[in-house]
């Protein structure tokens, strides 16, 4: 195991990946300002390595723009300095989760405000697949211009990989090589096994969020966002996530049923599944329901358990779950996650009183005929 991995370890229970990465390599690139510059130039990003100072910052925050509903902070900002112009280049970096917030539209648009920038440059980087067109062609249309290139860790890594690098360099390699950042070139074994036995994984999930446990889900929450088929599918996609779910206030604050992490950075973790609570960084009543879910976890800690439940803007969540790992040794596993599902249901259920907010009067218990008929 490598240094950064039992680092990692050590960081909360949540293992918040991304943000553990992202620091690692800010402070490599930080020290190795001669890499960073070969890195940039090899994918045409700069043309001029004769910078006077370069300035590397993590988790750096801006204000929002009068038609952002929230300020943004992002991932790393490097600045390069010839003494008379700066270069702006922000980073932002996936490795599990995408960009399913639109979170990359606002980053240009706040790049092309910056004053006193020579060139604005944004790099998305991801672990996986994550194609962003429209992005391209919104900033072509921005003035000042955003120039936007879109990377993958493996090839960051490839990049690495051939050139002379201290043990940090050598470190970070292995942590990528842990984390599947490596290669994306080739399939493995466990790619073919994937694809043999896609249809039967998918077919399982959709038993066990049946017909049954989706009645007792619109009882419950009054509502389901349909089609489900192809939402799950959508989830599954974007969020590493195959759920049913139902929003209380636009997309501020929701609910979801089914199965999380199904792409899990550790080939030795198992996906886990439950229901999650969760408010947006925005939203106007985040702090009473932030209160709400705090008095939850401190009241139940042994049922529920809490991501990101701080001040700081972030997607903040309660999960009532179990891991898949709990169940494998059920004879009739489809039944008894099912059963596990409702118990979900009714669990979310039990809290809506610590609440003050409008969600527990969207609850209408209805006969399943009046629900369907509604739709």
């Amino acid at each position: 195991m490598s240094l950064f991995t039992n680092l990692l370890n050590l960081h909360s229970a949540n293992k918040p990946l991304e943000d553990f990465f992202t620091e690692i390599v800010a402070y490599f690139l930080s020290l190795n300002n001669d890499i960073l510059l070969s890195w940039l130039k090899y994918h045409s990003i700069i043309s001029d390595n004769s910078y006077y100072s370069i300035n590397i910052s993590i988790q750096k925050a801006y204000q929002a723009l009068p038609n952002h509903t929230e300020d943004s902070r992002f991932d790393i900002v490097v600045e390069l300095s010839t003494g008379f112009n700066t270069d702006v280049i922000i980073i932002e970096s996936k490795i599990g989760s995408k960009d399913g917030n639109n979170a990359l539209k606002k980053y240009t648009e706040l790049l092309s405000s910056l004053p006193n920038a020579r060139q604005r440059t944004l790099i998305y980087i991801t672990r996986d697949y994550d194609p962003k067109e429209k992005i391209k062609d919104f900033c072509i249309n921005l003035l000042p211009k955003v120039n936007f290139f879109q990377l993958r860790w493996y090839q960051f890594y490839s990049f690495l990989e051939k050139r002379e690098s201290d043990i940090l360099g050598q470190e970070i390699l292995i942590f990528m090589r842990n984390n599947r950042m490596a290669h994306n070139n080739q399939l493995s074994s466990i790619d073919i096994l994937t694809m043999v036995n896609f249809n039967k994984t998918l077919n399982f999930m959709e038993s066990t969020l049946n017909e049954e446990v989706q009645h007792e889900f619109k009882l419950a929450f009054g509502s389901m966002i349909k089609p489900v088929a192809s939402t799950s599918m959508t989830q599954w996609r974007w969020h590493s996530r195959y759920i049913i779910y139902t929003k209380f206030s636009s997309d501020n604050f929701w609910c979801g049923l089914g199965y999380f992490d199904l792409n899990p950075t550790n080939l030795n973790d198992y996906p886990y599944l439950g229901i999650l609570l969760e408010v947006s960084p925005g939203f106007v009543e985040r702090p009473k329901i932030i209160a709400a879910m705090q008095k939850v976890v401190n009241d139940k800690p042994d049922i529920w358990t809490p991501l990101d439940l701080t001040v700081i803007p972030a997607w903040s969540a309660i999960f009532y779950r179990k891991s898949v790992q709990e169940f494998l040794s059920e004879k009739d596993q489809l039944s008894v996650i099912k059963s596990f599902f409702i118990e979900s249901i009714y669990e979310l259920k039990n809290i809506q009183p610590y609440f003050d907010f409008p969600w527990k009067d969207l609850a209408i218990e209805q006969p399943i005929n009046e629900i369907i008929a509604e739709e």
